[in-house]
């Protein structure tokens, strides 16, 4: 089993932020991505149509024999992480990327006002705000779904006038005042993380869900002996649907030119 890539999936190219922080963390392994752009965002779709879709990419990369499906997106991770654990059963581990998230925040901000961003999914999902309250660590969580921002990114709107005004427009929001840290919740949110870091003048902790989530699988891998010594291949990247700028930050994170192949597995 060591031997065996790892899947992980996301609506966009969100998800690649994930998967260039194993790939510093975990050079040996193998990673199988796919991008369900024919879908983006999740963010405004219904759970049950989030759960379809989860299923059908968890049977794609089953076929491909990856030994750990990393759902790296929030809104999936929020809506279909508990079907799909069951249905994977023994197959393969599945893993979401809020459990880390929520973990970080309880051992580093106990007592303290945080901020969480997201999909209108992700957070009317209620699953940071219900897993981070179970812990009874004192922290007062405040929600703000942040729904431009995916469309935003997957557009290519970054370090610009656009997308500051955007960020200003949601971030300038009373009710995130005064946040020690803000969390952000959606795997594509960290590509403009800098610029958010600029909004609060650095003064408030971005908890980026990348590096957090990869030194996690790293932990899970090493406890259950299935690290990998040696990667004999190269990554596999997969889409449902193509977009130049995926492409554009694939290239940007992975440090060269990728092999993109679009496939259809909803028939």
């Amino acid at each position: 089993m060591n031997n065996q890539a790892i899947g992980l999936f996301d609506s966009g190219l969100g998800g690649l932020t994930v998967a260039s922080a194993i790939k510093q963390l975990l050079p040996e392994e193998k990673l199988i991505y796919f991008g369900d752009t024919a879908h983006l965002p999740y963010g405004d779709k219904s759970s049950s149509s989030i759960i379809h879709y989860s299923e059908k990419i968890a049977d794609f990369l089953l076929e491909k024999n990856v030994k750990v499906i990393l759902i790296a997106c929030n809104t999936a991770s929020a809506n279909a992480y508990g079907f799909l654990k069951e249905y994977v059963g023994d197959r393969a581990m599945v893993l979401n990327v809020i459990d880390p998230i929520v973990n970080f925040i309880i051992e580093n901000y106990a007592n303290s006002k945080v901020g969480v961003i997201g999909t209108k999914g992700t957070i009317n999902s209620n699953t940071y705000q219900n897993k981070i309250q179970s812990k009874n660590a004192g922290i007062e969580l405040i929600s703000k779904a942040t729904p431009l921002f995916v469309p935003m990114i997957e557009e290519g709107f970054i370090y610009d006038n656009i997308s500051n005004a955007i960020i200003s427009s949601y971030l300038s929001d009373d009710d995130l005042k005064d946040i020690k840290a803000l969390i952000l919740g959606c795997t594509h949110y960290p590509i403009i993380k800098n610029q958010i870091r600029k909004f609060y003048d650095f003064k408030v902790d971005v908890v980026d869900s990348a590096r957090i989530v990869a030194s996690y699988l790293k932990r899970i891998l090493s406890e259950n002996e299935m690290l990998n010594s040696k990667r004999n291949s190269e990554h596999e990247f997969y889409i449902s649907d193509y977009t130049q700028y995926f492409e554009v930050i694939a290239k940007m994170f992975f440090e060269k030119k990728i092999n993109l192949t679009k496939i259809n597995i909803w028939e």
